[in-house]
């Protein structure tokens, strides 16, 4: 009997224990279900398996419309079963912005959604007058001439310094005042690729202009019989830096980026590129190991002769985002073409040695130079520029100026008027857009910042 009870203890014991763990155990699968976004209660019912929209947007607060339905506002978390849906933000005051997406089961997809201002004010950067602009390298700074100020003194070379924080120092300083018989109107600028020098090419004189400080150019030592040296360090310089980003990039699009494309922009943040075909090729399929819940947009990856597109090397996708008008004119559409072409092997040990062996940005005319320099830093007219987000380009046409994301997607008009198509260029933090334009007959061009934030 004693034996009895104790066994039924232990079976009681064991009983407790199996079930014990095997809630224990469901608990767990369905908790881990549950996070994947698995057997959920939505505005459609129970959902035995989903996907997660991520809806969010810059500013929040946004209306999300999906199939033409409000369901939330920015910024939340939506469980959709895997489908395609239509999804739509809209804030008032805001360009709407809308993408067709694929809801993967268990996978995560963000909108990211950047709304532009539908109707942006405008603020004056300079006053009196500005012309022959030109943005440094880093994007941080820019030089331009005015003729037309008050007075003589003050006509000359001014800096603005975009990266400044200091809210008593984000107007434009002048770093040199005016040389009449200089014509710096028509100076060429060719800045160092560490944005704090330019050489000032002007009337025969070759000088190099730091831009912290105001200086005399009359007493500045002319460089005219070293610049083919000071070009040929700066380009070394720019060759080491391309190598060392473009390494980053899987093998077969760097052949053909320093091979056969033109027009290579990498993105601020170094993963993206931006590339015209000159030919039709076709990008092989599956570079990189397939990465989850990636951009769902079209790519197109057998490229079209003059075709603009962008290169993803996080999830190996190409987009096309337009075409190049047809270049007839080489010095109106300047190309540029990648410094380095030998990615694949070691430095050459004699550009090592010899500087002056980096001649390709260097012409006869140092007009030619400085439009080379200027079009390898980037392109700033009539064609297609990083935002500084690397998620958007800009492009400009006629009257208008639009910005829309890498994919091709929602472009968006930013600004319809009157403006300079030689000059439009973003702010460092993506905050503004500086274009060039004047308002009145009577008035001189002055620069102008787009503001794209309120």
């Amino acid at each position: 009997m004693r034996f009895t009870t104790i066994f039924k203890r232990i079976n009681t014991r064991v009983l407790y224990t199996v079930l014990s763990a095997f809630v224990i155990l469901a608990g767990t699968i369905m908790a881990i279900q549950y996070a994947k976004g698995n057997y959920r209660f939505t505005q459609d019912g129970f959902v035995k398996e989903s996907g997660l929209l991520s809806a969010n947007s810059f500013p929040n607060g946004a209306q999300v419309l999906i199939n033409d339905k409000l369901v939330t506002a920015t910024d939340d978390t939506l469980y959709l079963e895997p489908d395609t849906y239509r999804v739509k933000i809209i804030k008032d005051g805001y360009a709407p912005w809308e993408k067709t997406l694929s809801i993967e089961k268990e996978l995560v997809v963000q909108t990211n959604a950047l709304l532009f201002p539908s109707a942006p004010s405008l603020t004056p950067l300079s006053f009196t007058g500005a012309e022959n602009i030109s943005p440094s390298p880093d994007g941080q700074k820019i030089i331009y001439y005015t003729q037309t100020a008050s007075a003589d003194a003050q006509n000359g070379l001014y800096i603005i310094e975009m990266g400044n924080l200091l809210p008593l120092q984000k107007s434009a300083k002048q770093i040199a005042e005016d040389v009449p018989s200089w014509n710096l109107a028509q100076a060429e600028f060719i800045w160092a690729p560490d944005s704090n020098q330019v050489m000032v090419i002007a009337n025969g004189h070759h000088i190099l202009l730091a831009t912290d400080k105001k200086q005399n150019i009359r007493a500045l030592a002319d460089v005219s019989i070293k610049r083919k040296q000071i070009f040929s360090q700066w380009e070394e310089e720019m060759y080491l830096r391309e190598r060392q980003f473009l390494a980053k990039f899987p093998t077969e699009i760097i052949q053909y980026a320093t091979a056969s494309a033109r027009n290579v922009y990498l993105s601020p943040d170094k993963k993206k590129l931006i590339y015209t075909a000159p030919k039709q090729y076709v990008l092989p399929n599956d570079i990189i190991p397939h990465v989850p819940a990636t951009n769902t947009q079209p790519e197109e990856r057998e490229l079209q002769p003059n075709g603009i597109y962008i290169y993803d090397s996080e999830e190996d996708k190409n987009f096309r985002i337009g075409t190049e008008p047809d270049p007839t004119d080489q010095a109106q559409f300047p190309h540029k073409y990648l410094l380095t072409t030998d990615l694949g092997s070691p430095i050459d040990s004699n550009l090592k040695a010899s500087p002056s062996a980096f001649m390709k940005l260097q012409a006869t005319s140092s007009a030619v130079t400085a439009t080379n320099f200027r079009t390898y830093y980037a392109p700033y007219t009539n064609s297609y520029q990083w935002f500084p987000d690397s998620r958007h380009v800009i492009h400009s046409w006629a009257d208008t100026i639009k910005i829309m994301e890498y994919d091709g997607t929602n472009d968006i008009t930013i600004y319809s008027g009157p403006f300079a198509e030689n000059f439009t260029y973003p702010w460092p933090d993506g905050s503004k857009l500086i274009i060039l334009t004047s308002f009145s007959p009577n008035s001189p061009l002055n620069l102008y910042a787009v503001e794209l934030r309120r």
